[in-house]
């Protein structure tokens, strides 16, 4: 299978589905100015990834520092032992009794998660798929179904603006207003949360905080037990080993419910995610900031005495950003064909129509013609396939 070309025409969620759904083995090769990451996949599963411009915070043994399961000391004895052995680190620190085996693959599930994710905000960049055969550890790994990771990665990006309204920085602080009610016994392990991500990410049940926002799980409790007065939001998510999203989220609900009070520190704000998010925001502000623009010229052609029919059709005559309503449609245009994706892994076949998402609760009324007017044209052309289009404009 030849699958190479640039993010801007083939985006990461068709990638991820395309490799998926024919269950090919091999690497894909993605590449965005100074960032370079390999994904591992083993008949459609994600198995393993690779960078090769990791920064050092993002290295398993500074993340192991930074979430004060190790001391510095210890990881450069172990990578001093590393060296004379030639062991994997995870083995070594084992073997040392600094951390035990199960814990480590937390971590490295978090890691793999962590550079998943990431690729969903890149907006530019290079791809190339090469069919071959792959080694990984299914002891270290669990395989990661691709379907999963498109569904959880576009959940993400719809969910962080609404949290990035209330944890808008990363010096934040925190004030306990009251404490938690009683854990249930399968919420005591604070690594419980970490356990219930990894298994719905796998396809398993859901955990309880890993649905609706405002609801009070393992994760929220695992953050809640890690506030300090000085410990801030980056600091969080280091020590609760959750992961940047779910830690943030996690905070989202517990300064929603009434369990915290953010205390906004004085230093730089931080953008989600880095540059990468920083450069989604600023488009979706664009975006918005051309809305506001085309109503405010649609307010000013319309009579004072005309209806909202009149205003509607007003707007339309004056507002025609084809440039930004294309962008979005790409973005909901994987977000369709990974539900449909979902739909055929469950019920075995293609929906005949997109109104059957809706009803099987994989999308809204509105994913069905957003950005657009009417809706997206969609036929099944066969027991596998079926063709998706924007609507003719």
């Amino acid at each position: 299978m030849a699958l190479q070309g640039t993010l801007k025409d083939f985006g990461i969620g068709d990638i991820l589905q395309l490799i998926g759904q024919q269950q090919k083995t091999g690497v894909l090769l993605l590449k965005a100015r100074d960032q370079e990451v390999q994904v591992f996949f083993n008949d459609g599963a994600i198995v393993r990834t690779e960078s090769s411009t990791r920064r050092k915070k993002d290295l398993i043994g500074t993340m192991l520092v930074r979430a004060e399961l190790i001391t510095e000391v210890q990881l450069q004895q172990a990578l001093e032992q590393q060296k004379r052995t030639l062991e994997r680190l995870g083995d070594v620190l084992v073997g040392m009794d600094l951390i035990s085996a199960s814990r480590f693959r937390h971590m490295v599930q978090l890691q793999v998660n962590e550079t998943l994710y990431g690729l969903f905000l890149w907006k530019s960049g290079t791809y190339h798929f090469e069919q071959r055969e792959v080694e990984f550890d299914p002891q270290a790994l669990s395989p990661l179904r691709a379907e999963s990771v498109l569904m959880e990665g576009f959940r993400r990006v719809d969910e962080w603006p609404l949290i990035r309204k209330s944890i808008s920085s990363d010096d934040i602080t925190f004030e306990k207003k009251q404490e938690l009610p009683q854990a249930t016994a399968e919420e005591a392990d604070p690594f419980g949360g970490l356990d219930a991500a990894f298994d719905a990410l796998d396809g398993g049940d859901e955990g309880e905080s890993g649905g609706e926002l405002s609801a009070l799980g393992a994760n929220e409790r695992a953050v809640f037990a890690k506030i300090t007065p000085r410990r801030t939001v980056r600091e969080l998510v280091d020590v609760s080993l959750l992961g940047e999203f779910e830690t943030y989220k996690a905070l989202y609900n517990l300064v929603t419910l009434g369990y915290l009070e953010a205390k906004q520190g004085s230093g730089r704000r931080r953008a989600t995610g880095g540059a990468s998010m920083r450069r989604v925001f600023t488009g979706m502000a664009r975006v918005a900031m051309t809305v506001a623009m085309g109503t405010l010229i649609a307010v000013l052609g319309v009579e004072a005495a005309s209806d909202s029919s009149a205003f509607r059709r007003s707007r339309a005559s004056f507002f025609v950003d084809t440039a930004a309503e294309r962008h979005i449609s790409l973005a909901q245009q994987a977000r369709i064909r990974a539900a449909l994706e979902v739909y055929r892994v469950e019920r075995g076949v293609l929906p005949e129509s997109l109104q059957h998402l809706v009803e099987a609760g994989l999308l809204e009324e509105e994913d069905l013609h957003y950005p657009w007017t009417d809706r997206y044209h969609y036929r099944r052309s066969g027991e596998q396939a079926f063709v998706l289009l924007p609507p003719l404009r």
